[in-house]
């Protein structure tokens, strides 16, 4: 499903190019560059929101699921995080976490386990199931993410990354 020019019929148009041309024949006084960028990454962003569902769909999680299982699993072993941990992480209200951890625990892909070294605390584990879960989940995710990177090569997608990486990380100083 590549978008991309092939050199030899000249570049591939997409629907972002027909906006564009429509709003310049309309508003010639206007800078469009902007446009031209972020509807494709708005546009991306779609096929990216449908790539997350359907990969975790098949694993059985929702997004918000995935997120907090994915901040687990990436903490490394043994798996588990303070729930005030687990906010910064998923940038979720300390009630929305609460809600999430019960409902993961009644899944039997978490488990709350008092925190040794705080005796009111507790700590949220991955369980066996969750660690399948995520792991699944992530490949399926992955495998779909290389589908939707299949018209750039690998010097294209590290270009576009770090083009990325700049653009965004003046959003994130405070993160």
């Amino acid at each position: 499903m590549s978008r991309i020019s092939t050199g030899y019929a000249g570049p591939v148009r997409d629907e972002v190019d027909r906006l564009v041309e429509a709003w310049q024949r309309e508003r010639a006084d206007l800078d469009l560059r902007p446009m031209e960028v972020l509807s494709r990454v708005t546009r991306l962003s779609h096929h990216l929101d449908r790539a997350r569902r359907q990969a975790f769909a098949e694993h059985g999680v929702e997004s918000w699921e995935f997120d907090v299982l994915a901040a687990l699993r990436r903490a490394g072993a043994p798996y588990e995080l303070s729930p005030g941990r687990l906010l910064r992480e998923t940038l979720v209200t300390s009630g929305t976490m609460t809600n999430r951890v019960d409902r993961l625990e009644s899944r039997g892909l978490v488990e709350r386990l008092p925190d040794p070294k705080d005796r009111r605390g507790v700590l949220v584990r991955l369980t066996e199931a969750g660690r399948r879960t995520v792991d699944g989940a992530l490949d399926g995710l992955l495998a779909r993410e290389r589908d939707l990177l299949t018209g750039l090569g690998a010097t294209d997608q590290q270009r576009l990354a770090a083009l990325l990486r700049s653009l965004v990380v003046g959003f994130e100083k405070d993160a």
